[in-house]
Formats: C-alpha cells, structure tokens, sequence
C-alpha cells in the first residue's frame, strides 16, 4: 500500500468507527461489547507483531505493558473527571490514554534498555519476568485496589474510540516498517550481524520496538479499563501474554493484516463455541493446534511480503 493509500484508509477507518458509533446505541450491547474486545485485541497483536514478528524478537511481556496504561490510565480519569467540565469529558480520556500509552512505553524503555542485548530464550525469559513483576506489584498496591481490583472506573471506550486507535495503531506499525528507517528492524529480524556489520545498530531497533509496542499496548489497556470497568491483576497474567502471542503466530509473524485478522477470528471465535460451555476451551485449544499443525507459516500469511523466519 502505498504512502497516499496508507493515509486514506486512515481516514477512511476513522471515518467508519465514527459513524457507526453514532448508531452503536441501537445495537445489542453483548455484540457491541464483542466489538469493542476486537478493537482492542487488534491493537494488543499488531504492536506486539512489531516486535516478535517485524524485529524478530520473543517477547512474553505484552500483558505486563498492557496493565501498566490500563492502571494509569483509569487513576487519571478517576481523579480527573469529577475536577472538570463534563464537556471536556472526551479531552480528558484521551489524555489519560496518551498517559497510560507514555507509562507503558517507559515500561518498555525500562525493560529494554538492560535486556534487548539477550536473544530468543533468554529475552523470552526476562520479559517473562518483567510482566509477572508488573502483576505482582500491582496486586499489593492498595491504591490501585490490590488484588480485589480497581472499581468506580468510568465507561468512556466507544466504538469510535477503540477502532480509530485500531487503525492509528496498524498505520503506524505499516508505516514504520515500510519506511527507510524501518527496514532496519527487518535487518536485525535477519541477521543480527550481518545488520551490525552494516552499520545498524540491533539494540537501538530493539529498544524502539519494544516502546512503540509497549505505547500501543498501553493505549489498547486503557481502552480496556475504560470499557470493563474493573480491573484485577489476575486479568494480566501469563496466560493473556500467550493470547497475544497466538495471535501473532496464527496470522503470519510479519503480516500486519494477518495478524489483525487472526486477532478478530481468535476473539469472536470462544464467543461462537458459548453453546458448548463445558468443552469450549478444548474445542478452541484443538482448533488452534489444527490450524497450527496445517499451516505452520501463519493462517493469514498470503498478500503481503512476509519477512524471514528466524
């Protein structure tokens, strides 16, 4: 896509998210509830897809940005909202996205700087640490709930609101990757190296994918306070980390649009397996390892150049 095209399907998404949550309070409001749970998995895979699928990284940390702007971005809406004009509601909460998107990321400049030297394991490991750490300090703070959770959180996420960040976050991760400084991370992606030989530095791609993603991340965990209205440290634990992760291995590591689209299927799908509730896991669990088994390169990894596996 180019450049010009890029930017109008910016627009154009913004356009779309924006009419339609005109009339969102016409729709069922589980469906809409399932809609807005998309938006957000798509932002939480494509900003991961930066890291593990463009630079080629292993990070098992997601979860741990994510929690870092849901919290932050809740306490400032909390805080802030009774203080202001009710007019102003809406500056207020994108604000406080932009703060918990800006904490998350001095998250992942915090968590890179030390570790982005380590490779494969090793880094899966030390990310691994970092959000269960995160985790952990957020259950024993009484000011954010601790482990009974944060409650009195507003409902300001709207479908105008999570789709537009959606699209903001697959053009910027588009952008910047097609662009001539982003053909950096695919070089590290490939050959460490061979990059630094070149004169590219690893660690400094490394350290900006790990913020850019953690930004996003942090913008995808204040959508989700915001829409669910409570937050409990068990809810950005390991497990949602793989969530994650499965996303951006089913749509193909490096395919911003596969891993959009495999974030929708895996969101929607538990909602269309409800009717079996005693096995639903099991029946979503086989599917993912039969998709898995047929087609390793990705479900969605067509179109698009995808870059080398490691």
């Amino acid at each position: 896509m180019s450049g010009l095209g890029a930017k109008r399907f910016l627009l154009a998404a913004i356009a779309v998210s924006i009419v339609i949550s005109a009339f969102s309070h016409r729709f069922n409001s589980y469906y809409l509830g399932v809609a807005l749970d998309v938006g957000i998995a798509v932002i939480l895979a494509v900003s991961l897809n930066l890291i593990n699928g463009h630079t080629g990284q292993f990070s098992l940390g997601h979860a741990g940005f994510m929690a870092s702007g849901a919290y932050v971005s809740a306490l400032c809406t909390i805080h802030v909202l009774p203080l202001v004009d009710p007019r102003l509601q809406p500056v207020v909460f994108c604000a406080s996205l932009l703060v918990g998107g800006l904490a998350a990321a001095l998250a992942g400049l915090g968590v890179g700087i030390p570790s982005l030297r380590l490779r494969g394991d090793y880094l899966a490991i030390v990310t691994l640490g970092f959000g269960e750490i995160i985790r952990v300090v957020l259950q024993n703070m009484e000011i954010v709930g601790g482990a009974s959770g944060l409650k009195g959180i507003a409902k300001l996420s709207t479908l105008a609101w999570v789709w537009a960040f959606a699209a903001v976050t697959i053009y910027t991760v588009a952008a910047l990757v097609n662009s001539t400084y982003g053909r950096g991370f695919i070089a590290v992606h490939d050959d460490e190296v061979a990059s630094s030989a070149m004169g590219i530095n690893p660690t400094r791609y490394k350290v900006v994918a790990f913020v850019v993603g953690a930004f996003f991340a942090g913008i995808a965990g204040g959508l989700y306070a915001h829409h669910k209205q409570f937050l409990s440290p068990t809810g950005f634990d390991f497990m949602k980390s793989i969530d994650i992760v499965v996303m951006v291995i089913l749509g193909g590591m490096g395919r911003t649009a596969g891993v959009a689209a495999a974030a929708v299927l895996l969101t929607v799908l538990p909602e269309f397996l409800r009717g079996f509730a005693e096995v639903r896991m099991i029946i979503y669990s086989l599917l993912i390892i039969g998709l898995m088994i047929l087609r390793p390169q990705g479900l969605f990894s067509f179109g698009e150049r995808r870059v080398k596996a490691s």
